[in-house]
């Protein structure tokens, strides 16, 4: 192992930089990850301009990205049962560069089978999608309505409820071309929204009246407002995403009349004792799924690392379906 390594830096500007820097050393709790390949986020370009001197932004220099596949290289002090050379797969910061070190209770096994270009476009939608409907009291039989469906972790979503065993998945997307996208990964409805669609009618009709028990929210806006009258007596509402904007008006009569319970969920890594259990819960179904197959992620585009102005024009182009993965030599 050298002493130094490639990485995608954020902090210089209103790009990324590529640049060598050292190789990170685990300490007590933690181990260092060699990263074979890293999937981008919606968050990642915000995060740039955030940091970007030239434009008001911070200048604080650091190490872009969140998630990342690829095997244990080494291992701190009480880092739990790693060892050198397991495969491994998680979201942690710092996630854009040849070696990581991450806090050892947020790294998940990788599947023998499951390739590292694979793997890294997954752990954040597992985790939040996964999240989500924990926190939401989801159960087997539970309809499900995910709207903005075709997000790289609304695609996850929708596989995800069905592993577990939901009686009925619909999902929106703006765009018609990717009805039969949303129909392959198991939604059983798919609305194509138009700006004068009426959300919340189409999901009553399609639940012979009584609406979903569980939303899985990636717009907001207009979008969460027309899903309290679509959700069931005593359902819940999870906003995951703000595509449209953080402010809505909502129908408080929705809210109340209809029982309802909303959430709001961001599972950052500073709330452990709020994250680590959902890592841990998703050993039990959701990772066998992965394994075999039945839950698998979008891939965009593949490129190497040093294609990275590639990537960050076509994350801004907002054509992509599905995950951006940067590899690693």
């Amino acid at each position: 192992m050298t002493d130094t390594m490639k990485a995608l830096l954020l902090g210089r500007g209103p790009e990324w930089v590529l640049a060598d820097v050292p190789v990170p050393e685990p300490g007590r709790g933690e181990v260092l990850i060699r990263n074979r390949a890293s999937a981008t986020n919606n968050a990642d370009l915000p995060m740039l301009a955030e940091a970007d001197p030239t434009h008001g932004g911070s200048g604080q220099e650091s190490i872009a990205g969140f998630e990342y596949a690829g095997e244990i290289a080494a291992v701190g002090q009480d880092a739990g049962d790693w060892k050198a050379g397991d495969p491994v797969m998680g979201t942690f910061p710092s996630g854009f560069a040849e070696y990581l070190v991450a806090d050892h209770r947020f790294v998940l096994p990788r599947p023998q089978a499951l390739a590292p270009e694979v793997a890294c476009a997954l752990p954040t939608a597992l985790l939040t999608e996964f999240g989500a409907l924990t926190i939401a009291g989801f159960r087997p039989g539970h309809s499900v309505l995910s709207t903005g469906a075709s997000t790289g972790i609304g695609m996850i979503g929708i596989q995800i409820a069905k592993t577990l065993g939901a009686s009925k998945i619909i999902a929106t997307t703006r765009s018609a071309d990717k009805k039969d996208l949303l129909t392959r990964l198991g939604a059983d409805t798919v609305i194509v929204k138009g700006k004068e669609d009426d959300l919340a009618q189409t999901v009553l009709t399609a639940t012979d009246g009584e609406g979903v028990n569980v939303v899985l929210d990636h717009v907001a806006g207009d979008t969460f407002a027309a899903c309290l009258p679509a959700t069931a007596l005593d359902g819940h509402v999870v906003n995951i995403g703000r595509l449209a904007g953080p402010a809505t008006t909502i129908d408080l009569d929705a809210l109340s009349f209809r029982h309802l319970t909303v959430h709001g969920v961001s599972f950052g890594f500073s709330r452990d004792w709020e994250t680590v259990p959902i890592l841990d819960a998703l050993h039990a179904e959701v990772l066998p799924a992965v394994g075999r197959g039945n839950i698998a992620p979008v891939i965009d585009t593949t490129l190497n690392v040093e294609q990275y102005r590639e990537a960050a024009d076509r994350l801004r182009s907002g054509n992509t379906v599905g995950k951006i993965v940067f590899t690693f030599a």
